[in-house]
């Protein structure tokens, strides 16, 4: 990769995290009333409001306390939680240990059943199978994300009694959890998420495969004798990929924001537990925090993305020059 190439990439990520970051810290200074005021309810003591605010430093011009949160970001001091008492990123750090694991266990179901399907609906265009698969894939995409957990639920857990119906054992043996106890308790929130997305993801495998396969180097590897199969994994594959990258990139970021209900239904301890349970308590500190932290999650991955991009599709790093 050219060093122009990665320095307008990384260029363009720095901007948007700041872009977002503005963003961010905008909505919550809108709120109608005192932060203070907010997070502490109609209830409270103007005492009581007056010491929050300033354990807020809310007396301060609001250009100096965003750029007090960016360089608190920048050292990792993320404030403290005024519902737990706790600093934020202790609370941030101990809830990723669930939901990272959650996003990339229904990120790698998302994958293997998108492209598999996919794959093969290209495969078998306008046969059986092809059909069966656009019909599979349109169920999924109408069926939401929390609705399809309680049946997993209803099915496996109450019917079946094959899983838990939630909570999450930890990763600790010592503290009666364990590597298989924790994957255990997350498959059934990942094949939640996993479903919907996949969906979608099969349907953009196939249109994309279906496209490059009626490209002029597709048809000349055909003309020389290359069967039907290894034109596809060898030529056809890597050229849909792009498209397909972009849907997977932008993905990974729903799948930890859709967290945030199929986490409740399960009573998962994770990010989007916080996130619920932080608006409930008016806790505006953690949910300014995790919401940032969200947003940096899905800039970042576009960043990856878009390096990837030029290494599936090198033509990429000569049209950014």
């Amino acid at each position: 990769m050219t060093s122009v190439f990665l320095l307008r990439r990384f260029a363009t990520f720095v901007a948007t995290l700041l872009c977002a970051s503005a963003l961010v810290f905008a909505v919550l200074e809108v709120l109608p009333g005192n932060a203070a005021e907010v997070m502490l309810g109609p209830t409270a003591t103007p005492e009581a409001v007056e010491a929050l605010a300033l354990q807020l430093r809310l007396d301060r011009p609001a250009l100096q306390r965003y750029g007090d949160w960016l360089a608190g970001m920048a050292r990792g001091e993320l404030g403290t939680s005024s519902a737990y008492g706790t600093p934020v990123a202790e609370l941030i750090a101990e809830r990723l240990v669930v939901s990272l694991p959650l996003a990339a266990l229904a990120m790698g179901l998302t994958t293997v059943l998108a492209l598999a399907l996919g794959l093969y609906a290209a495969f078998h265009h306008g046969k059986a199978g092809d059909l069966g698969v656009m019909v599979l894939s349109q169920v999924g995409i109408a069926v939401p994300s929390f609705w399809f957990a309680i049946l997993l639920i209803l099915l496996f857990s109450v019917k079946l009694q094959w899983f838990s119906a939630g909570g999450f054992p930890g990763w600790s043996v010592e503290a009666g959890g364990g590597l298989w106890p924790g994957l255990k308790a997350l498959l059934l929130p990942a094949v939640a998420l996993a479903v919907v997305q996949a969906a979608v993801l099969a349907r953009v495998t196939r249109s994309a495969v279906l496209e490059v396969q009626g490209e002029d180097f597709v048809r000349t590897a055909r003309a020389k004798g290359l069967s039907r199969r290894a034109t596809l994994w060898r030529h056809v594959l890597r050229n849909a990929m792009v498209p397909v990258l972009t849907i997977m990139g932008l993905q990974f970021g729903n799948l930890l924001t859709s967290a945030i209900v199929v986490e409740n239904v399960f009573y998962l301890p994770g990010l989007g537990r916080l996130v619920f349970q932080a608006v409930a308590n008016r806790d505006l500190v953690v949910v300014r925090n995790v919401v940032m932290l969200l947003a940096a999650a899905v800039v970042l991955i576009n960043f990856v993305v878009d390096l990837l991009y030029a290494w599936v599709d090198p033509r990429l790093k000569v049209q950014d020059r």
